[in-house]
């Protein structure tokens, strides 16, 4: 009995050697492959870029050069008001103030007097129908030398019928007067019932 275990317990003892002996080989190759696989890392160092700002100046467009320069331009032609009236469908005028009294002033005193007459539009009605005549309007002169109030009191063809298509063109145009107001002991005075004859005459 004791013969049989000797030699069992020999060959576990060279066994277990020979596997310890066998890892301790593996462990010291594994070491080895380790250090061989291993790759070295270098040292990175960054460096700050420098930022430079730059700036770009802008240059004034320049203006482009005409070809040539621009032809001077004509002076406009300023005309007098026609207190004639001279239209082109027809002749009217505005006719000088009727009633006037310069009677009973002081030296220092004075009369109302025109400064600025208008002559009235001619009625287009009245043109495209061929018919002439004349108007009365009256009307008041203020102190500051307006007219105001103004109503036409007479109106009629040149054939004598009564007529009232001079009216509104007769009032518009003495609403336009200017005048040097009347003046009693140095006080600018309001002059009622001013008359003026406006004449409406077609042109040939």
């Amino acid at each position: 009995m004791n013969v049989r275990i000797f030699p069992a317990t020999a060959l576990s003892v060279v066994v277990a050697f020979g596997l310890f002996m066998l890892m301790a080989t593996l462990i010291h190759q594994d070491i080895e492959l380790d250090d061989r696989k291993r790759t070295p890392i270098a040292d990175i160092v960054m460096v700050e870029p420098e930022i430079t700002d730059i700036i770009e100046e802008e240059k004034p467009e320049q203006p482009e050069q005409p070809d040539q320069p621009p032809p001077d331009l004509p002076e406009p032609e300023l005309q007098d008001p026609d207190v004639d009236g001279g239209l082109n469908t027809g002749q009217v005028s505005a006719d000088f103030d009727l009633g006037f009294d310069a009677g009973g002033l002081n030296i220092s005193d004075g009369e109302y007097l025109p400064i600025v007459k208008v002559a009235p539009q001619y009625p287009r009605r009245a043109a495209s129908r061929g018919i002439e005549g004349y108007a009365i309007a009256e009307f008041t002169v203020t102190t500051t030398g307006t007219v105001t109030d103004c109503v036409v009191i007479e109106a009629k063809t040149t054939s004598g019928n009564d007529t009232t298509m001079f009216n509104r063109a007769a009032c518009s145009a003495a609403e336009k007067f200017k005048y040097n107001p009347r003046v009693v002991d140095g006080v600018a005075q309001t002059v009622t019932g001013v008359k003026n004859r406006f004449t409406f005459e077609l042109q040939d």
